[in-house]
């Protein structure tokens, strides 16, 4: 009973993270029970490929949400950085790395231009995001002179499309990808089992032993699952590692570091932040520029990706970002929201695309389904705020 009783408990205290695990096993489920495909190890392999670059955009959306502003423009950003990628690479012939240098530098530049605007000026986030979204799509088509530049070809093209295979060996599957994963899952444990004691010495509740174990086991199980499956295809993708690679960082610097607990602040109170000592200012001026830098390594993936430099490269991808965010557990009123949501959030939208088009539905249907999919996540998370606020 003590353990039905925790629970019960530990998933009333965590509805919101609980009701998105849910809904992402749900959809995985109905999608693999309608097209038998939808898991195979090609199949997973594409969903990593094809959608890396909107869980990297939601990594920073998440921190300019959490900061109560919004950012209308990384879509525009994704197409101008690989934009000066494609004339750098493909146009000038230079080394693959020139191209991602640059590529970074116009990320930040964009980034401290609107940070400057919103942080110093007072510039609402929506209002200067949307005029660089108009201003980025612009500069976009005047850098490629209107045509698109293809191909990158070389360790450009491998960012986002190259694998490690064959490291360790193995007969059929990718040992090196199995035991990737299998460092990682140990390193998640330690990670879960010294927070668990952090908290139990700070006289915190935390969920039974039990559970915790299963909690543990089940997604030790998954994660191998997952490993096997993409050992079984074509071996570690590249662009995984730079996406775990960038949760980690952010995972770690939204909650250990005192940057992270200062954008916190000032989602959940500007005014009582800036009472605290708070710098306001420049705490919001560099969420901006991370998120152009994110944005450029979106926009190398994505260049990357489809071997190519397009004017309308990233249309809508603000959209898609955004959507994760929220449907990940980030509020409407900024000073909520986990880098884990944001990626479960994401991968959600990738799994929907995925299963929706492996379905054959029309592309007039898609986004419907999307945007329903978002207003019932954006509803759960006011419902949840009510009625924690009347329990008050």
């Amino acid at each position: 009973m003590n353990a039905i009783a925790s629970t019960r408990d530990f998933i009333t205290r965590n509805m919101r993270q609980s009701g998105i695990l849910v809904a992402f096993v749900a959809i995985v489920a109905l999608f693999a029970a309608l097209n038998p495909m939808f898991l195979s190890p090609t199949n997973l392999t594409n969903i990593v490929l094809q959608y890396t670059y909107i869980l990297i955009l939601a990594i920073g959306m998440l921190m300019v949400i959490v900061a109560g502003q919004i950012d209308l423009s990384v879509g525009s950003v994704v197409a101008l950085t690989g934009a000066v990628s494609a004339v750098v690479v493909i146009k000038n012939g230079m080394p693959w790395w020139a191209g991602v240098l640059a590529a970074l530098v116009v990320g930040l530049l964009v980034g401290a231009w609107q940070g400057f605007w919103v942080a110093y000026v007072g510039i609402p986030g929506f209002i200067v995001t949307l005029a660089g979204m108009l201003l980025f799509r612009g500069l976009t088509y005047v850098v490629l002179d209107n045509v698109s530049l293809s191909p990158f070809g070389g360790t450009y093209y491998d960012i986002a499309n190259g694998f490690l295979n064959g490291l360790l060996g193995g007969y059929g599957v990718d040992t090196f990808t199995l035991v990737i994963f299998a460092i990682a899952v140990v390193g998640f444990g330690v990670s879960q089992w010294r927070s668990r004691q952090g908290r139990i010495a700070y006289q915190q509740s935390v969920e039974s032993m039990p559970l915790f174990v299963l909690k543990l086991v089940v997604l030790a199980a998954v994660v191998m699952w997952f490993a096997y499956q993409l050992a079984s295809s074509r071996g570690l993708p590249v662009v995984l590692i730079i996406l775990a690679v960038l949760t980690i960082v952010y995972a770690l610097v939204t909650q250990k570091s005192v940057f992270g607990r200062h954008v916190y602040a000032i989602g959940g109170n500007q005014h009582a932040a800036e009472l605290s000592g708070v710098k306001v200012k420049k705490i919001n001026f560099w969420v901006f520029v991370n998120m152009g830098l994110l944005a450029s390594v979106a926009g190398i993936v994505y260049s990357s990706r489809v071997n190519s430099a397009q004017p309308g490269a990233g249309n809508m991808f603000e959209l898609d970002a955004i959507a994760a965010c929220f449907i990940g557990g980030a509020s409407t009123s900024g000073g909520v929201g986990r880098v884990g949501g944001a990626l479960i959030g994401g991968l959600i939208m990738a799994v929907m695309s995925n299963g929706m088009q492996l379905m054959g539905v029309p592309t007039s249907i898609q986004p419907i389904v999307k945007g329903l999919v978002l207003l019932l996540a954006v509803a759960f998370d006011i419902y949840n705020r009510r009625r924690a606020a009347a329990l008050r």
